[in-house]
């Protein structure tokens, strides 16, 4: 990648937060849990969130309405009064929004865009307009975590948007992961912390020494739709970069991860990249089953196409599993498969 990415102004306290509703329109289907996401966001970062015009509309009036969720999100970059942009949960359809997203726009108003899932469309349109971007936590789902945030992700979203020093090695969370589904649509249950599985750690799975790239991913599943749209980066943009992926909560077998590594192998990519970073199946996906998609990474990379040395490492902590790191856009990161460590070397905000 040669371009070089606008960083954003750093989160700080005082500052507004946009809420934007870019695909469910889960705050109007179950406001309660919108609204503790909303609390525990600001009081722990010592911000006030603001919910765009469009945000809190019913679920069906949403769906509709993709340009008045594409206008939210335009509006929330103009404004500037608006500190920082975080979308309130995912779906499956913000593709929708690509016709009425504005490049120009984000690119002449930089700051911080968060989310995750389906997210993923916002966050490659501003990798695409030249802005690093966040893969994080969500208003509804992170942020309104049952019975409090994790400290783990906290922490991560501390370093990565709060501070302009370089956000450094990331360990992998120690204090237990969750998948468990406790309805969102029963009050009674946002208090009830959820049960966690053991933490195993990351597994690498090959590569030798240390490789560097900038990370560029998201959804799978989201981030395979936008092949052959204009959010695509160019050829070049792919050059060391290093690939983030992770598999949403409906659990899509490790076949859907094969069809996509080689689609990306015949679009030119894959023998481009620097490192493969896998995070934890989503889905409640049983832990013995996560060495089928370690397995589906090797038979593709190193057996179908040969790439023995290109670093993978897998059972990360982002993406539908709880709790999660921030991975932010476009900024360099750095594979150790010596040591086994993974560390993003740069800032990914400014003062």
């Amino acid at each position: 990648m040669t371009q070089e990415l606008i960083k954003p102004r750093k989160l700080n306290p005082g500052d507004r937060v946009a809420a934007v509703s870019l695909s469910w329109g889960g705050p109007g289907e179950i406001p309660h849990r919108y609204e503790a996401g909303v609390r525990q966001l600001e009081a722990e970062f010592g911000v006030s969130v603001v919910a765009m015009p469009h945000a809190l509309k019913p679920e069906e009036w949403l769906h509709r309405h993709p340009r008045a969720r594409a206008d939210d999100l335009m509006a929330a970059f103009e404004d500037p009064s608006i500190a920082a942009i975080v979308s309130t949960i995912g779906g499956d359809d913000s593709i929708r929004l690509l016709p009425y997203i504005d490049l120009d726009v984000i690119r002449s108003n930089p700051k911080i865009m968060m989310g995750y899932s389906d997210t993923t469309i916002a966050l490659m349109a501003c990798l695409k307009a030249g802005l690093v971007s966040f893969c994080g936590p969500a208003i509804m789902a992170g942020f309104a975590e049952n019975g409090g945030m994790f400290p783990y992700m906290v922490e991560s979203v501390r370093r990565t948007l709060c501070s302009s020093e370089p956000i450094g090695t990331i360990e992998p969370n120690a204090d237990g992961w969750t998948v468990e589904f406790l309805d969102w649509a029963d009050p009674e249950n946002q208090e009830r912390k959820r049960a966690l599985n053991p933490s195993t750690g990351w597994r690498y799975l090959q590569g030798e020494g240390v490789r560097s790239g900038r990370l560029i991913g998201g959804c799978l599943e989201v981030f395979d739709w936008l092949r052959g749209t204009a959010l695509w980066p160019d050829l070049d943009f792919w050059n060391d970069a290093i690939l983030f992926l992770e598999t949403a909560e409906n659990a899509p077998p490790p076949e859907i991860l094969t069809y996509a590594l080689r689609a990306l192998a015949a679009v030119g990519v894959l023998e481009r990249l620097s490192g493969i970073l896998l995070g934890r199946p989503g889905g409640g996906i049983p832990p013995d089953d996560f060495v089928n998609y370690d397995d589906a990474l090797l038979s593709v990379v190193s057996g179908e196409y040969g790439l023995t040395d290109m670093p993978i490492v897998t059972r990360m902590d982002f993406g539908h599993t709880d709790p999660f790191f921030v991975m932010p856009y476009g900024v360099r990161a750095e594979i150790d498969c010596d040591a086994q460590t993974f560390s993003i070397v740069e800032n990914a905000v400014v003062d």
